[in-house]
């Protein structure tokens, strides 16, 4: 059985209220007792109202659960983004609950996620840090699909770049992106967040050998 679905198992059985031991759920559930008590644990952390202690039994008090829900990659980040939004607003009741909704899905994404950077809340970057990224990412993903070249700037970095957006990459609240940089000559990478200014040119780019995505990733391998 798969942590997550482990985890929901747990829940709804916490939630009719009565006593059980972490042995008992142990045995149900065929894992060992110090996992069980590593899962009360995360449930706790996560925001589920659990009472209880190892050697007495647990239960929870009442609460909302949903479903399990089978997300893909790019569902995952668009929840995220609407995280993010919220966990910048000028509303205190609504960022909390942004950052405490992301808690709850980091302690129920699967165990084999990826990398540590994969984690989907509020722990690799200052999240109103990574936020400033969001307000480009319609003008790339539009010069993508259409190969519009865009001329944007850095921060930290006094040129003015001519650029060829290849791909956006996730990596955990953090967003990047491949370019071929006209100005350079060079392939480059940089943060999302890192963009102070852009403009979507009107010349569009064709396919051009050492200078696609398929050309970046040969030379990473």
């Amino acid at each position: 059985m798969k942590r997550s679905d482990r985890l929901y198992a747990l829940m709804q059985r916490l939630r009719d209220g009565n006593l059980h031991t972490a042995e008992a759920m142990a045995q149900d559930l065929g894992v060992s007792v110090r996992t069980i008590y590593r899962d009360m644990d995360t449930l706790a952390s996560s925001g589920v109202p659990v009472e209880g202690a190892r050697g007495s039994g647990y239960t929870a008090q009442a609460m909302i659960t949903l479903p399990p829900l089978n997300l893909t990659q790019t569902e995952l980040e668009a929840l995220h983004i609407g995280l993010a939004a919220l966990g910048v607003s000028d509303s205190e009741d609504l960022g909390q609950a942004a950052r405490a909704l992301a808690e709850k899905i980091d302690a129920v994404l699967p165990e084999d996620v990826g990398n540590s950077n994969g984690k989907f809340g509020f722990a690799t970057y200052p999240f109103a840090e990574a936020a400033h990224g969001f307000r480009h990412m319609p003008a790339f993903r539009k010069a993508i699909r259409a190969r519009q070249k865009l001329r944007l700037r850095l921060e930290g970095d006094d040129h003015i770049h001519t650029v060829r957006p290849l791909h956006l990459d996730y990596w955990g609240r953090i967003w990047t992106c491949i370019v071929w940089d006209e100005t350079d000559d060079t392939f480059a990478t940089f943060r999302m967040d890192r963009v102070t200014d852009i403009t979507l040119l009107p010349g569009l780019f064709v396919d051009e050998v050492g200078k696609t995505l398929k050309d970046f990733h040969a030379l990473q391998s």
